[in-house]
Order: C-alpha cells, then structure tokens, then sequence
C-alpha cells in the first residue's frame, strides 16, 4: 500500500516540485548537447497562464459511463491474482486492452484478463483513471493561489511522498512513476501526461526513493522517452547539494548498472557548460 514518509531525515530528504520537461519535435539522445542543457531550463519555466489551466486538467480524458450492456471482464493483476471486474467499453479505450478483448473474443467463455507483473494498487489507479479521468489523490486547482495541487481525502492539500511497494523491485518506488510506466505499456498517452504532473507537485521525497524510482524508469521506459527520464535527470541536478551528500546516492553510482549514470554525466557536463559559457 502507500508508504508515506512525513519526517524524512535531513540528510538524505528534500523537497521538490519538479515539472515535466518539455518535449523536443524530433527524438534525439541524452547525448545530444541542444537537448540536456535545456533541461533545467525547461523544468524551471513557469506554467502558462491560469486562465487556460484551471479549466481543463493536464490530463486530456474524460469521466466514462459505461455501457450498461457492456460485458463485464475480469482481471487477474499481480503474483497474488489480485481480481478486478471492469466494463469492456471502458478497458477498450486503451489500444492494449482492446486488443486483448479481440483475443478473449476467439476463445470461448473466457473473459479473463491475466497483468501478472502489474501492482494491484497501481493498477487500480489505472481503472479509477479510465472510469474517471482521473485518480486519488485528485488533482485540484487553486485559482488564489494560480497553483496545481494535490488534494487528500479530506480536501486539503496533500503533496507529500506517495509510494508503492513494486514485488519487482522489492522496495519502494514513487507511485505516479509506477504509473506513468504502466500507463505507457497500457497505449494511454492522457495518464501518462496526469501522473507525470502529479509527481511534480510531490515534496519531502527521500533520496533513496528518488533513486530507486529513476532506476525504475529507467528500467521501464524506451530510451526515447525524454520526459520521465529527463524529469528525474533534472531533479537531481538541482538538488545536486542534497545528493552530493547522500551516502545512497554514492552506493547507487559505486554499484552502476543503469544508463541514469551516463545521462545524469552527459547533462551536467552541459549544464556546467551552459554556467560558465554565460560568464
């Protein structure tokens, strides 16, 4: 279930509201100079204006009513078979599902659904999303304020650290990028883009779950991904006071085995690039 941290240690926490950054036309590499200089810079900017935001949420789905004579499937969801009903208008809205219910549709009787690598709990975000357009916590809108925030349970604010325990990873890793990964297996573009903005309003996050989160979107996005990936590259380069003291980040870079490593190099070498250009 969650794991929330509401007193992190001084030396290995911090707080952060880190946008998304922005997406080249063209895909190119880490490697490419134009491209990771500008990733503090894209995560810095500030939203555009408030009129055109607080209307419509980053996320471009819309709240579904299900055919009522639509069938219901059932889906086995992680190594405990977790079981989850859903209408089958509803899961076809993601391209990966739809497919999957052509393939139920050859076989006789069988309207069941196996994700045995999927979290329960992240998946649940995912059918909360598809019905809804959204999922807990909501993203909320503050028009005093001009801010996105993240809304709990009794309408207040809630931007601390929401993890989930991954079996995969037999630890803790931030929930919206959990998401985001799985939104990005499941073809839904439009959740994606929600969880990406939500773990952008996150703060308090310990740095042991910043890196086993980068490690995970790493792990599980394509290398022409250039928003999660770059989101954590830039997180870290701004806190890099908070991280060059972090005797888990030293353990991370000693131990290796992630292209995070290479990427975080190559857009700090720009970054001091783009410093001491500017004298």
């Amino acid at each position: 279930m969650f794991s929330s941290r509401k007193n992190p240690s001084q030396r290995d926490s911090f707080s952060y509201r880190a946008g998304k950054a922005t997406t080249a036309k063209k895909q190119r590499s880490f490697k490419d100079p134009n491209r990771t200089s500008r990733i503090i810079a894209h995560t810095q900017q500030p939203s555009s204006s408030p009129q055109s935001h607080h209307q419509q949420s980053p996320s471009s789905s819309t709240p579904t009513s299900p055919n009522l004579n639509s069938a219901i499937l059932t889906i086995s969801v992680g190594p405990t078979q977790r079981l989850f009903a859903a209408h089958e208008d509803v899961l076809c809205k993601s391209p990966y599902f739809a497919q999957a219910c052509r393939a139920q549709f050859f076989e006789t009787g069988n309207k069941r659904i196996e994700l045995p690598d999927e979290e329960p709990e992240v998946f649940s975000a995912v059918l909360e999303f598809l019905y809804k357009g959204d999922y807990t916590p909501r993203l909320a809108y503050d028009k005093r304020k001009a801010s996105w925030y993240l809304e709990s349970l009794d309408g207040n604010n809630s931007n601390g650290e929401s993890t989930v325990y991954h079996n995969g990873v037999g630890g803790a890793v931030l929930k919206d990028t959990v998401i985001y990964c799985t939104a990005h297996r499941l073809s839904l573009p439009a959740l994606q883009r929600l969880a990406l903005k939500k773990q952008g309003l996150q703060s308090g996050v310990q740095c042991s779950t910043i890196l086993s989160s980068a490690r995970f979107a790493y792990a599980h996005t394509p290398a022409s991904d250039s928003k999660l990936r770059a989101h954590y590259l830039a997180l870290i380069i701004r806190s890099r006071a908070t991280f060059k003291r972090s005797g888990t980040m030293q353990m991370e870079m000693e131990r290796g085995g992630s292209a995070v490593w290479f990427d975080l190099f190559v857009a700090m070498v720009n970054h001091l690039d783009d410093v001491t250009g500017g004298k």
